[in-house]
């Protein structure tokens, strides 16, 4: 399946973010300090460029990591600082795109060295390529959706830049030279040797950025679009992408300015897509103002009249919404209640936003059903940080998108009488799949003096619910007629004390629970195990078995090391660390095996993609598609 960036750029001409350095040279830091470094000891102020960026309607936002390789680090003295200043780069990046709710891609930003190579400087190609590998190493462990490798005035440091990525991931590569006013780069490239150069490396999207400004950029983006065109090159022409500063800055007393103005951006978008560019966006001396003037001149130039990958409409044409029908019976069954045992379920589970735009999510649960999905699962505030009410998300997926839902409901943050009043409402709104959770203690998350509540756990509110369903609340007192939620309850098959885990399993399903719902495993034995431990070939409910994508070597041990509740086979990380930069690939292809491999004793799965990358999700369930034709 074709990552989201290459789709968005096959629909519809794509906006980046503006200059990360101008944006902080206006709050008030200078710009000869290490601006990389504002990462550790100035997040906040990072954070609200990007929120500057996501709201005048970028669809790419870049991390602040553009010097961020331990030669330009080592000029501040911060050479040993390289993974925590684009890690954190990275994070604060994801937390503001999940706080806008927006479908934004995050991109780790990859600047030159500020060293020349040889056979014109003494640095080393080899030593080039070691700093690009250990930055992008840290960029790629954050979770960011693509590389961006800018502003580089040479090939062979672009070449190297590009060997690093490639050794470490499979994520599409953005690459981008900057040229000066003759038309080429600083070593002497034309327009059509870097696109065709480029392009033998097969490298997503290929054009230029900084440089002297929008029509000079322009020349520039055209020659490279005229050479494809004459060229064909062999039937695959990566996508342009066209980035300009604004012009030749000028300084007034201790200022620098920029003569571009929001305006002359606005025309320059609209030039550059007729030009042929499908990203477009703004460097050095650009600001949220010339990002929006921009964001309108897109949207009128795709003429589609489509959603804009920016999440937003025309004015013309909106989204299709499908309404999925409220039960009209309190006795009819939920979906998935009718098809438990009947058919294989497939359920991918969506976090909440932590902002107020639910965008993103709905977009991944409308991509989901598009893909064969049969039910989402909606996460309740995981590892006990603030997002908005999972119980919203689901009344929204299930309304706009039509496709049923499970809630994750915890007994963290509700009394006994707030979790009655909450399943009450949550029957009235449709939403009457429920997995009964206890829920991750508030010392895990952003507020860990906040009191956690836990009057119930699961097993408590298991019973609760089971109580509903026979027309009562917990304290035996009508509430009109019979509910008709379906319950599931929850199983860790790989925790250390196995017998506890079966006991409460048991006591689980002689509560209510209609169906199991198991946390990730990465071993079909560490299932057949548990089983044999509980005494049966087969449980007496269905079950869901738990896969989760892994990404990355990194990211499968900050799993196993650092997120509760998930433990890898050593098997698994040997593979992922074997794979390299096939990271990726190799965890869809393990999701897949495994998920052949456990069809067999389960009666779904149960798939929770990472830093919200649904399509994977889609990808590991394109299996079971494939095999069942």
């Amino acid at each position: 399946m074709a990552h989201p960036l290459l789709e968005r750029l096959d629909a519809g001409v794509l906006l980046g973010d503006g200059a990360m350095g101008t944006m902080l040279y206006e709050a008030g830091h200078e710009l000869d300090t290490c601006l990389d470094a504002l990462n550790l000891t100035h997040p906040a102020t990072i954070a609200l460029v990007h929120r500057s960026y996501l709201n005048a309607g970028a669809d790419i936002i870049e991390t602040n990591t553009f010097g961020a390789n331990r030669f330009r680090l080592e000029l501040h003295g911060l050479a040993d600082k390289v993974r925590d200043i684009n890690f954190r780069g990275v994070k604060i990046a994801r937390e503001e795109r999940e706080i806008s709710g927006r479908p934004v891609l995050v991109a780790g930003s990859i600047g030159p060295t500020g060293r020349t190579l040889e056979p014109y400087g003494t640095l080393l190609k080899e030593e080039a390529q070691e700093a690009f590998a250990e930055q992008i190493g840290a960029l790629l462990e954050a979770g960011v959706d693509l590389l961006m490798i800018e502003t580089m005035g040479d090939l062979n440091e672009m070449d190297a830049a590009i060997a690093a990525a490639r050794e470490a991931s499979d994520l599409p590569i953005i690459a981008l030279m900057t040229f000066a006013e003759d038309g080429l780069t600083l070593s002497g490239s034309s327009p059509e040797q870097v696109i065709r150069h480029l392009n033998e490396q097969r490298i997503d999207v290929v054009g230029a950025n900084c440089s002297v400004g929008p029509q000079r950029l322009l020349g520039v983006i055209r020659r490279m679009h005229q050479e494809l065109t004459n060229t064909a090159m062999e039937g695959r022409v990566p996508r342009i992408a066209a980035v300009p500063n604004a012009g030749w800055p000028s300084r007034i007393g201790s200022r620098l300015i920029y003569q571009s103005s929001p305006e002359y951006f606005a025309q320059f978008a609209q030039e550059a897509m007729s030009a042929g560019a499908r990203l477009i966006g703004g460097c050095c001396g650009t600001t949220s103002a010339h990002t929006n003037a921009m964001r309108h001149a897109i949207d009128r130039g795709n003429a589609d009249h489509r959603p804009s990958p920016s999440g937003r409409t025309s004015q013309s044409s909106g989204p299709q919404v499908t309404v999925i029908t409220i039960p009209g019976s309190d006795e009819e069954d939920t979906e998935v209640k009718k098809a438990l045992g009947k058919k294989f379920l497939k359920c991918v589970e969506i976090d909440p936003p932590k902002g107020l735009n639910p965008q993103k999510a709905l977009d991944g649960a409308r991509m989901l059903k598009e893909a064969g999905v049969d039910a989402i699962n909606v996460a309740d505030s995981p590892m006990a940080r603030v997002r908005m009410s999972a119980m919203m998300l689901c009344y929204l997926i299930q309304h706009q998108i039509g496709i049923e839902t499970i809630i994750h409901f915890t007994t963290r943050d509700r009394s006994l009488m707030g979790l009655q009043s909450e399943l009450l409402g949550a029957h009235a709104a449709g939403v009457r799949n429920i997995l009964a959770l206890t829920g991750d203690p508030p010392s895990l998350g952003d507020y860990p003096d906040s009191s956690a509540v836990y009057d119930v756990d699961s097993i408590g509110l298991i019973r609760v619910i089971r109580r509903m369903k026979q027309g009562e609340d917990s304290s035996g007192s009508s509430i009109g007629r019979a509910a008709n939620f379906t319950i599931a309850g929850a199983v860790d098959p790989t925790k250390p004390d196995l017998n506890e885990e079966v006991r409460r399993l048991r006591e689980k399903i002689d509560a209510g629970a209609d169906f199991v719902m198991t946390q990730p495993i990465f071993d079909m034995r560490v299932w057949t195990n548990f089983l044999e431990l509980y005494g049966v070939d087969r449980l007496p409910v269905p079950v869901m078995i738990g896969i989760l994508p892994l990404q990355s070597s990194r990211h499968a041990e900050f799993l196993h090391n650092e997120v509760p509740g998930i433990t890898l086979t050593d098997e698994a990380r040997e593979r992922m660390r074997k794979a390299g930069n096939s990271g990726r690939k190799e965890g869809v292809k393990m999701a897949q095996e495994l998920l052949h491999e456990l069809r067999p004793h389960a009666e779904g799965v149960y798939l929770m993609p990472s830093f919200g990358r649904y399509e994977v999700a889609a990808e590991v369930i394109q299996v079971l598609e494939d095999r069942d034709k």
